[in-house]
């Protein structure tokens, strides 16, 4: 258990930039060891006391209207003094902020441990399953083939469907949060981030109102891709401490930058009208117009380029495989001749020694075919005159030829096959003897039976049934 109260303290301390343990102790007993409830209380309210507490210790908190301050952040910012606290609180404006979320992999399986959270880091692969559990975090949905931050943004399209309409809103993309940032890469557009706090009393209101209002969900669409995070989950708790979000509801417009890091355009905090809304993302869209047309354009320069450069290569390729192509066809021209003359002289002789096999072979089958015959007339003996033991077999076959024999009713099944196989109308070796009315075979297991016990006295019609 002191493992887990240490895991605890350490994580709450590490996303919040608490730096005295003691508080944190404190703040986690207080809501009974829950870190998602005690987590909650700081990013869902930040006027509560123990937000301030948070505050004054080591969390820099921007005011909820202050605009941020020109900076490339690479770690957690030291606690900031009280005049410049103030200095950026005065600061007109809305400024360029470069928020550094590198991506890095968190080694081991021990789950996460005490040490520095650097602001703007973030999890690509996703967060080791035992500190999930441990959170609380997890959810369980998205499938088992899906990389935990996809799951998560799944599940947050899912929650926010439900909760105020499938169809309404933008259509925030269920995916990662670096997935969403390389689409919007791909696609050309700015990425629209909305952080979810579900406990926050303005949430239902800006999301039912603002969000999902026609004319905002459309103009999002249009020109952004969206992506979602509830902070109540991992990476949307992380993005949340990336961006700063010190007041909720909380919208950020950010593009990707070089050395896998974002530029945060704009951040909406707070209720808005769709008016309010539309007008702030419309003015983002306008000043990053150019940016975004000019990085369109140098992708495609430099698509053209490594287009030009692969048809050189090819054309360059090409004639040297033509040159060699001559050469080998030349070459393969006079083996072929050379192979083309020994093979001819091959197959003759394969010919002429194949005929002289199949003659022999048709040779002996033949014969075979008539010693076989010959056994068999000799082994039935001569035909018997009628009388009351006598039994009358008509036999069809299957070139529409009939014969017909007397035999002993005492004789046995096999003597009808020994009766067919004399005769010199039936080629095939395996074939059965079946009778129509009612239909039965009289196959290997009846061969023993006398024409008496198998049913054919004192006569019967068969016909050959051709074994496949």
């Amino acid at each position: 258990m002191a493992e887990t109260v240490d895991d605890k303290v350490s994580y709450f301390q590490a996303v919040t930039g608490i730096s005295d343990p003691d508080l944190c102790t404190e703040i986690l007993a207080a809501h009974n060891w829950d870190l998602q409830v005690a987590v909650s209380s700081i990013t869902a309210n930040p006027s509560s006391p123990t937000a301030t507490a948070s505050a004054s210790t080591s969390l820099r908190e921007p005011a909820p209207s202050a605009p941020l301050a020109d900076a490339e952040f690479v770690a957690p910012p030291p606690p900031m003094p009280p005049p410049l606290q103030q200095q950026q609180q005065q600061q007109p404006g809305i400024a360029w902020k470069l928020v550094t979320l590198p991506f890095y992999v968190v080694s081991g399986g021990v789950g996460l441990v005490a040490g520095t959270f650097r602001l703007g880091a973030w999890v690509a692969g996703g967060v080791l399953s035992r500190s999930l559990s441990l959170l609380g975090l997890a959810g369980q949905a998205g499938g088992d083939h899906l990389p935990p931050s996809a799951a998560e943004a799944a599940d947050f399209v899912a929650e926010f469907e439900r909760e105020f309409g499938s169809g309404r809103g933008p259509r925030f993309v269920a995916e990662g949060f670096a997935d969403a940032l390389q689409r919007a890469q791909r696609e050309f557009k700015l990425l629209f981030v909305y952080l979810h706090s579900p406990d926050h009393p303005d949430t239902p209101a800006f999301c039912g109102g603002c969000l999902c209002a026609e004319p905002v969900a459309a103009f999002i669409d249009e020109n952004f891709v969206a992506w979602g995070g509830s902070i109540r989950r991992t990476e949307g708790f992380k993005m949340s401490n990336s961006l700063n979000a010190s007041r909720f509801p909380f919208c950020a417009v950010v593009m990707a930058s070089t050395n896998q890091r974002i530029v945060l355009l704009q951040q909406v905090e707070g209720p808005k009208s769709p008016e309010e809304m539309i007008t702030i993302l419309q003015r983002v869209v306008e000043e990053y117009a150019t940016s975004l047309v000019a990085a369109r354009i140098e992708a495609e320069e430099r698509l053209n380029n490594q287009r030009l450069r692969e048809e050189q290569d090819a054309a360059y390729r090409a004639a040297l495989e033509a040159d060699q192509a001559r050469e080998r066809e030349r070459l393969e021209e006079l083996e072929r001749r050379e192979r083309e003359a020994a093979e001819a002289e091959r197959k003759r002789k394969e010919e002429e020694e194949a005929l002289a096999r199949a003659a022999q072979e048709a040779a002996e089958k033949e014969a075979a075919l008539a010693r076989r015959r010959q056994e068999k007339a000799m082994a039935l003996g001569a035909e018997p005159e009628k009388g009351p033991g006598i039994t009358r077999v008509l036999i069809r076959f299957p070139t529409g030829e009939r014969k017909e024999r007397r035999f002993h009713s005492s004789a046995t099944v096999t003597s009808l096959y020994d009766y067919v196989d004399s005769l010199d109308c039936l080629k095939a070796e395996k074939y059965s003897l079946v009778s129509n009315f009612p239909r039965v075979a009289y196959g290997p297991e009846k061969h023993s039976m006398t024409l008496e016990e198998a049913g054919l006295h004192p006569q019967a019609s068969l016909f050959i049934e051709i074994e496949q």
